[in-house]
């Protein structure tokens, strides 16, 4: 083999990507980690003390999990076994327990590295826990997901949940200076460029060392300078992660629905504009902006639900990229609008009354009386029609019999629900006096 890498001209390690090549000796050259690997951090004071627990290393891609995995169980003098769960099974589970338990009668620990723990199936994870407990395993699991929604509890409660910090830009350019240092010559980008190489990237250590191996392959060779635009078609841009999903789109819906909650407009727009850059389907944000319209604004802005509603219309009309602007209006009227949960507030409190009281009936002098018999048990009798008294309002219950007057709707008169406020509280006094005449 090494004849046939000499024939071409090529050493059996090119061919290795340059993130691989890259990868740290130590755990001291992982960067952008410090809060976990360094002195103080949980994970550099049990390498330090060569006792591992097992732990779960949850972050986004390109943070170094794999890495911290591998050297973590070199500095420690634990054995080291890999296992993926897109391509592992029951099989190869067993296999690497039985592996284990021999080694611990040897004397020799073993680190189990799981990548991608959060696939394996609840029964799967269910069968490490008795080598987790029985110390047969250390178990470090990697993942992308949030573990509270995608481990079950039982792996929970024997592992420490580590959370890797996507890398900034300090850490960033740390890995460029390493690739430039490894290949020893610069990369061909102005100082504009370089920043926005590092800003694609989107965090990943692993992803900007495969743009910055691009470069060095397919980059100018007269030594000129790329500048932002160039480098950009020559590199191949990717989305932002997000997975429609998956804990991601929790995060970002909750972020928009905040930003609007907080009357903060620029906010919300920009995060409208990274759910759509994302690929979320603008129809799933138009039903949260309705959901919005009534819970956080109400009465205070009646018309915020109708426009959020044409927003819906428009965007079906218009399809993308054009109905996204409508959205877009309506996530800034939502944002700026007066804000209200008092209705929401009065639906929850009249749904809680609804489920004790039951089926109890309408008062009489409120019922419909169609028939003579109906009219004859009482139907309607007494009732009065409120726009034809004299205050236009009559004062009457219609509770049930039974069933002291609850006040669900208490607006506080911000925006258009001040008028309302006035109206309520004169008809409140209007009803005292009716009920207590002098």
């Amino acid at each position: 083999m090494t004849d046939l890498f000499s024939a071409a001209g090529l050493t059996p390690e090119q061919p290795r990507p340059l993130a691989d090549r890259l990868r740290p000796r130590s755990l001291a050259e992982v960067v952008g980690q410090e809060h976990l690997l360094g002195a103080d951090g949980p994970i550099g004071r049990m390498a330090a003390a060569h006792r591992l627990s097992s732990m779960i290393l949850w972050g986004p891609p390109g943070t170094g999990k794999t890495t911290i995995a591998r050297l973590l169980a070199r500095e420690s003098g634990y054995e080291f076994e890999q296992l993926s769960a897109v391509f592992s099974g029951v099989a190869d589970l067993r296999k690497a327990f039985e592996a284990a338990r021999r080694r611990r009668d040897a004397g020799q620990a073993t680190l189990l590295f799981v990548d991608e723990i959060h696939r394996f199936n609840r029964a799967q994870q269910d069968g490490f826990l008795p080598y987790v407990e029985s110390g047969d395993v250390t178990l470090v699991g990697a993942t992308t997901e949030n573990p509270s929604f995608e481990l079950n509890g039982a792996l929970l409660s024997r592992c420490q949940v580590f959370v890797l910090r996507r890398l900034d830009a300090a850490a960033l350019e740390t890995l460029l200076a390493r690739a430039e240092a490894f290949e020893g010559r610069a990369l061909p980008l102005t100082p504009a460029a370089r920043e926005a190489m590092t800003a694609m990237a989107d965090g990943d250590g692993r992803y900007l060392l495969t743009l910055a191996e691009s470069l060095f392959t397919l980059g100018p060779s007269t030594g000129a300078l790329l500048d932002t635009p160039a480098m950009s078609q020559m590199l191949q841009k990717r989305g932002p992660a997000y997975d429609k999903d998956r804990e991601e789109h929790y995060n970002l819906i909750s972020a928009l629905h905040k930003s609007v909650r907080g009357s903060d407009p620029d906010a919300a727009l920009y995060w409208l504009a990274r759910m759509l850059a994302g690929g979320e389907d603008p129809l799933f944000i138009a039903r949260r902006l309705v959901r919005m319209a009534s819970e956080d604004i109400g009465e205070a802005d009646p018309t915020a639900l109708t426009i959020t509603l044409a927003a819906k219309d428009a965007y079906d009309f218009l399809g993308s990229p054009e109905g996204e602007l409508a959205l877009a209006q309506a996530c800034v009227h939502l944002a700026c609008a007066p804000k209200s949960v008092a209705v929401y507030k009065a639906f929850g409190a009249a749904k809680r009354l609804a489920a004790e009281t039951g089926s109890l009936s309408p008062p009489a002098h409120i019922r419909n009386a169609p028939t003579r018999l109906m009219k004859d048990l009482g139907y309607g009798q007494g009732y009065l029609y409120d726009p034809e008294t004299a205050e236009g309002f009559s004062g009457q219950s219609y509770f049930p019999d039974g069933v002291s007057r609850e006040a669900f709707y208490t607006p506080k008169g911000e925006g258009v629900e001040a008028e309302i406020k006035a109206r309520l509280e004169r008809w409140a006094a209007m009803r005292r006096a009716k009920a207590s005449p002098t």
